[in-house]
């Protein structure tokens, strides 16, 4: 299948103001099953420089900086996609004893997992949650991970929230509904309290819809030794497939945020986003 993704973002101040450095993150992700034929970005105002950069976390961003005053800065993304025929349970996990839980990852994978492990304070309510989901999965790794993404569809409710960074796991809990991110970051956190690497990852997700209304959607990672980052959607309690598509992804929510950046004036400001995702 082919996709074509228009994503427009605008920022307007009421006063003029000077941009500092921005960093943007807009690039679909090449992966083994989705193939980006096209990439475009136009920026308002114009950049005194731009470039394409590697960030800690291998998401390609486009870094620009500034000179002048400006009163608007609106950013245009034109992607491309097609898509291949993919089975998320297409895979073996290895070694062995990482079908089940607990397990350890070895000393170099903890190495370089070390972000995507971090805990937080633990919540006994959480712990219970957790555990109850472990055991009606009989310590499964896959089971547990699948079922912990259902149930969390099932007892949460999603709400749009256009703008700010996750709440915390414990208050999404607590009143039991939230954005994407949000519950993307309360099932990392579960994951991450039970020994399993987690990350967050910020993207696009098509289905057929009769009014389609688009929005930037988040979703989660678990690494698995023989799967590799293996994605999970608990906004809609499923795997991700091949028409999620990811454009960054980290240990930290705030570093897959789309536009990063700060300005320098007193100016108060007005964010307009339009996303289009069409099937060609």
């Amino acid at each position: 299948m082919n996709f074509k993704i228009i994503h427009e973002t605008t920022y307007q101040f009421s006063h003029e103001v000077f941009l500092e450095p921005h960093y943007l993150r807009f690039r679909p992700k090449q992966t083994p099953f989705i193939d980006v034929t096209h990439f475009s970005i136009a920026l308002e105002s114009e950049p005194e420089g731009r470039s394409v950069i590697e960030d800690e976390e291998h998401n390609v961003i486009d870094f620009c900086w500034f000179e002048k005053l400006s009163t608007c800065f609106s950013i245009r993304v034109e992607s491309s996609l097609q898509t291949k025929v993919f089975n998320p349970f297409n895979f073996i996990i290895h070694p062995e004893s990482f079908n089940t839980l607990p397990f350890a990852y070895s000393k170099h994978q903890n190495q370089i997992l070390y972000a995507s492990l971090q805990k937080s304070s633990q919540v006994q309510a959480l712990l219970t949650y957790t555990q109850d989901i472990l055991k009606n999965a009989n310590f499964n790794t896959i089971t547990f991970l699948t079922n912990l993404t259902t149930q969390i569809h099932q007892d949460f409710s999603v709400e749009y929230r256009e703008d700010g960074p996750p709440l915390s796991p414990e208050h999404t809990f607590r009143i039991k509904r939230g954005s994407c991110r949000d519950l993307s970051w309360l099932q990392i956190k579960l994951l991450r309290d039970q020994g399993i690497a987690a990350r967050f990852v910020s993207g696009y997700f098509y289905f057929d819809m009769e009014n389609p209304v688009f929005e930037l959607h988040a979703w989660v990672e678990a690494f698995i030794p023989g799967t590799g980052w293996l994605g999970f959607d608990p906004s809609h309690g499923i795997l991700t497939g091949n028409t999620h598509f990811p454009v960054a992804s980290s240990a930290i929510p705030e570093n897959t945020m789309p536009v990063s950046g700060g300005i320098r004036g007193s100016a108060t400001s007005q964010l307009i986003t339009n996303l289009t995702i069409e099937k060609c």
